[in-house]
């Protein structure tokens, strides 16, 4: 998949999946913008992708982009699900890094503020976790915090990384770094382990800060809990495949990409090749 052309006035894209979201994305978008504007930081863009809404989304994009000229969106053609919904985001985001940020308003501006400052001084990847020191989860479904807390910790032992939530979608690259991550094989929410996973195990480096979670207050989750078990086994045992019997076919040229790769915090995680 080609990417489309990098916009020299555009640093971060903050990508923004969409379905059926007409009640929340008119908070979200205005929190975000409002909070960078704050921070007197104008070069990112807010890209929504409007995944086969069956209500007013669209309409309410339309009317957000007559006020907020920062955002824009991309309606995504069938078949919808989180995953296309994320692919579509990679193939039109215009800036030099991208931020995945959920429509209901669950990841904080904040955070995503402390992202795009992470990004500016040099790292190829942003994780935020809601497990470490610092972090704050709100009204988390007891279940779903069981499952998360077990799988996570799964992927952790599986590939020996430091960095405990995984699972979240919440998370930033530079550009470079996902020209690096393709084929992109998922469809639906266990892309959101294919990236950073794929990220590690092909040599790109990670910093991780806390952040904060809060529930939606509008609409319903688009995950399906009993669906996904096996999505997410196959796409942790397909990056574990390749990390352990590709030989390195996939690990990024470093060579190539030295001029490219900024100088990275020294706290930053940078994995073994």
């Amino acid at each position: 998949m080609n990417l489309s052309p990098l916009d020299p006035k555009i640093f971060l894209s903050i990508v923004i999946p969409a379905h059926n979201e007409e009640k929340s994305l008119p908070i979200t978008v205005q929190a975000i913008a409002d909070h960078f504007k704050e921070k007197a930081v104008f070069d990112f863009e807010i890209l929504v992708i409007n995944d086969n809404s069956s209500d007013g989304t669209e309409a309410v994009l339309k009317e957000l982009e007559a006020s907020i000229p920062y955002l824009r969106h991309v309606n995504n053609a069938p078949p919808n699900g989180f995953g296309q919904a994320l692919k579509k985001g990679i193939h039109e985001f215009r800036g030099e890094a991208l931020c995945f940020v959920m429509a209901d308003l669950s990841d904080s501006p904040q955070d995503i503020y402390a992202y795009y400052t992470e990004l500016k001084r040099g790292a190829e990847c942003v994780f935020g976790s809601r497990f470490i020191a610092g972090s704050k989860v709100l009204d988390y479904p007891f279940i779903k915090l069981v499952l998360n807390r077990l799988a996570n910790t799964f992927v952790q032992y599986l590939f020996w990384l430091p960095h405990n939530d995984m699972t979240n979608a919440f998370k930033a690259y530079r550009r470079e770094v996902i020209e690096g991550l393709f084929p992109i094989l998922s469809c639906h929410f266990n892309i959101t382990v294919e990236l950073p996973l794929k990220a590690i195990v092909r040599g790109y480096s990670f910093h991780t800060i806390p952040i904060s979670w809060t529930n939606r207050v509008h609409g319903i989750s688009k995950l399906k809990i009993k669906e996904m078990g096996s999505r997410y086994l196959f796409i942790v045992l397909y990056v574990w495949l390749e990390k352990y019997l590709s030989r390195g076919d996939y690990l990024r040229k470093r060579s190539q990409n030295k001029n490219q790769i900024r100088s990275l915090p020294p706290h930053s995680k940078t994995p073994a090749a």
